[in-house]
């Protein structure tokens, strides 16, 4: 099997990124440090070429014909073991961590799957960084800042836990076959994980309905007269949308609710 007759297969999101531009970008943008890569669905092995030259590469690839193709192509470095790769679904294998030393996520993620993987690698203390390629709008959502109208739980998950920042657009020419939507390649900087299931449960609420009040989405599970007490401590207005107020702000709410 080649890449000539290779098909996309749609059940598992696959749009091959093939613009050497933006996988050289992918490339510079990465983290310079000791740690192993982790990439998520490596596809016709694209990517992995560039990896593979710069460090050891962990790799989870679910479509078992790929699979078969990525095991011939790579055949010497898997053999000088700078590349393992793994057949299977990614999220079956992944406990609380991917792999068993710190690792840097490097990766053109299926769009089907994205905001679910960097989750997991937020809460994954072995993850020390994100770098990955997903639709545009996602990239904007986990990099999002208070008072932009895409700002939500996504952003204040990320900002609690790391720096966030898009590295570069990418058209939807870059890639075989097409996808009709933009992409951005992003990179989270961990400090700390994603740990705190009670406070990911307020910005759900708080989310809810993004253009209500932060007080209405709030007050529908919360103490009215508790919240009352916290926006006046915190000195935020009670006409505040939950897209206004910042991360701080959040953790704040959320000690004094609790």
């Amino acid at each position: 099997m080649n890449n000539n007759n290779v098909v996309a297969k749609k059940k598992f999101g696959q749009n091959f990124l093939q613009d050497q531009e933006v996988l050289r970008k992918i490339v510079e943008a990465m983290p310079k440090n000791d740690n192993k890569i982790v990439e998520i669905g490596p596809g016709l092995g694209d990517l992995t070429k560039f990896l593979v030259d710069v460090k050891s590469v962990e790799a989870f690839e679910v479509d078992t014909d790929l699979c078969k193709l990525l095991q011939s192509k790579f055949r010497e470095e898997i053999n000088t073991k700078r590349l393992h790769i793994n057949c299977g679904d990614v999220l079956e294998a992944w406990q609380s961590e991917l792999v068993d030393e710190p690792y840097d996520l490097v990766a053109n993620l299926p769009y089907y799957i994205a905001t679910n993987i960097i989750l997991k690698a937020l809460a994954d203390p072995m993850c020390k960084n994100i770098l990955v390629m997903v639709q545009l709008e996602v990239a904007e959502k986990f990099c999002a800042n208070e008072g932009e109208k895409v700002f939500g739980s996504l952003g204040v998950i990320t900002q609690s836990v790391g720096n966030a920042k898009i590295i570069v657009k990418v058209p939807p020419t870059a890639f075989d076959p097409q996808p009709k939507v933009d992409s951005a390649v992003f990179l989270i900087q961990k400090h700390s994980d994603r740990s705190d299931k009670d406070f990911e449960e307020l910005l759900r609420v708080a989310f809810t309905q993004p253009r209500k009040t932060l007080m209405k989405n709030l007050s529908a599970k919360y103490d009215k007269e508790k919240l009352q007490e916290a926006f006046n401590d915190l000195e935020l207005l009670s006409t505040i949308r939950p897209h206004q107020v910042s991360t701080k702000d959040y953790h704040q709410l959320y000690k004094k609710i609790m």
